[in-house]
């Protein structure tokens, strides 16, 4: 009989509490729509100055006290409730920066405008924002730059903590907030910026409220994210483009020669042949049990990518994400299309991403790389070569390297992530994603080396969410459970 009734006390205050965030539902989409009208470029220095006196306001009017943190670009954003003594801390980390965009690509007039829309048939409809103060129907969407990635998340989070104070509901816990306006350009500064602010940003842990949940849209839990840098190869044919009537057959051409070394970097599969490349990476029974049990279709996500077969690098596509990646993320020479023209270029180049796992560096790999280049025959240069080098080398390649972000990993067995897991759960039935490491990057690894805490990234907004692409969006249903999942980690104590 306890029984009986403690259920149907669980069942009422479910109900009960999913009512008390209906009502901010409205609240929260209108602020998201105002914050959203506020441009971010993570290139614009304005922007983001614009941005923070936007949060200065917000979190001032929420209780928190607030500091603007100088860095050797953009400044970060800081806030922090009064402190509790005897408590744990949570530092939550998100970002109000976005990426650029491109007016034509949308489906509407300006992407800092929101738009409501709901789905008819395969495509989506207009509504009016007076459609707001009726039933709200979690289906609808907001579109708009940064919806989901990730002003969305700081509104949420916002709202509840109002539903706290309306609730009269205690925070257990010492609460700072760190936002970041470069994330969308790699956050170059944040590593010396984490080592400066370290005093001030110290916490037991690190939750980052950033990215989708899983396709499933289960509730989600991310343990770790891959991290990344860059290369640029570029290879020389004539110190001009010249006539292919005249010179094809006899100036070497830069983008067979391009080509040519880059069919030697995988092999048919897309496994990177470069020696050592995978090295110190070994997946225990354990781990493969946790990586098969992320619910992903292959069937879906294989359609879904229109290609017949995926590439062997892991068996499956969580196993996949546990490698470092070599990626062509785009070629150039010459002119093609309508203008394209019947030359031998002057040069061929290829932009190269490498995402990073824990047992990979960055800097390492980019030497193998290296190497590997040089055991082709090229003469490797990290400007364009000058005419003396052009005349005494036959193969001659420019080899520049980007940043590197590293990735993190942390241990789901540790009694912070068994905390978390049971707090973002309805009930002891609830399906949580437990996704290893994912393949995006967010540049976190400062903060866990530097600050010694653990970090887990809780996700929030619908998978499908286009983030960074033209149309992004952030759904209505995922309003209500970031809400819904902030408040529950907020009001949870952490023994």
């Amino acid at each position: 009989m306890k029984r009986v009734f403690f259920l149907i006390f669980l069942v009422y205050s479910t109900v009960l509490f999913s009512q008390n965030v209906d009502h901010k539902l409205k609240p929260a989409i209108e602020e998201i729509k105002d914050f959203i009208a506020i441009p971010n470029d993570a290139l614009v220095y304005d922007d983001i100055l614009k941005n923070i006196k936007w949060l200065e306001e917000k979190f001032t009017d929420r209780g928190f006290i607030i500091k603007v943190l100088e860095t050797e670009d953009k400044p970060l954003f800081f806030a922090e409730l009064p402190r509790k003594e005897n408590a744990k801390t949570i530092l939550f980390y998100m970002h109000f920066d976005g990426q650029s965009v491109d007016l034509s690509k949308w489906d509407q007039e300006d992407p800092y405008k929101a738009v409501l829309k709901t789905k008819d048939g395969n495509t989506w409809k207009n509504l009016d924002w007076s459609e707001l103060d009726k039933n709200i129907d979690e289906s609808w969407r907001i579109f708009g730059r940064s919806t989901s990635d990730d002003k969305g998340p700081i509104v949420l989070f916002l709202n509840a903590i109002d539903l706290l104070k309306e609730n009269h509901k205690n925070i257990p816990l010492n609460v700072k907030v760190i936002l970041d306006g470069e994330e969308e350009k790699s956050s170059k500064p944040l590593p010396s910026a984490v080592k400066k602010y370290r005093d001030i940003l110290a916490a037991d842990f690190l939750i980052i409220n950033d990215g989708p949940l899983h396709v499933s849209d289960k509730p989600t839990l991310v343990f770790g994210c891959r991290g990344i840098t860059t290369i640029n190869l570029t290879t020389y044919g004539p110190i001009k483009p010249q006539h292919s009537g005249h010179y094809g057959n006899y100036a070497p051409n830069p983008g067979f020669r391009l080509a040519k070394l880059l069919s030697t970097f995988k092999d048919d599969n897309g496994k990177v042949l470069i020696n050592g490349y995978y090295d110190g990476i070994s997946l225990n029974e354990q781990t493969q049990t946790i990586l098969r049990s992320v619910p992903d279709d292959e069937t879906i996500i294989l359609k879904g990518l229109a290609v017949k077969t995926a590439e062997k690098v892991g068996d499956y596509y969580q196993q996949a994400l546990q490698y470092p990646s070599l990626n062509i993320r785009g070629l150039s020479s010459g002119w093609t299309g309508k203008k394209a023209r019947t030359i031998v270029p002057a040069t061929a180049t290829a932009a190269i991403d490498l995402r990073l796992v824990p047992e990979s560096d960055g800097n390492r790999l980019k030497e193998l790389i290296k190497e590997h280049i040089k055991r082709q025959g090229f003469f490797i240069t990290n400007t364009a070569p000058t005419l003396e080098e052009r005349m005494q080398h036959n193969k001659i390649i420019t080899f520049e390297s980007g940043s590197v972000t590293d990735p993190f990993r942390t241990d789901m067995d540790i009694p912070f992530a068994k905390w978390l897991e049971k707090t973002i759960k309805d009930d002891e039935n609830d399906t949580i994603v437990k996704i290893r490491i994912m393949g995006g990057t967010v540049p976190i690894a400062s903060f866990i080396n530097e600050l010694n805490i653990p970090a887990v990234i809780v996700p929030m907004v619908n998978p499908d969410n286009n983030q960074h692409s033209p149309n992004e969006n952030l759904k209505i249903k995922n309003i209500k459970y970031g809400i819904e999942t902030f408040y529950k980690i907020l009001s949870s104590p952490i023994n």
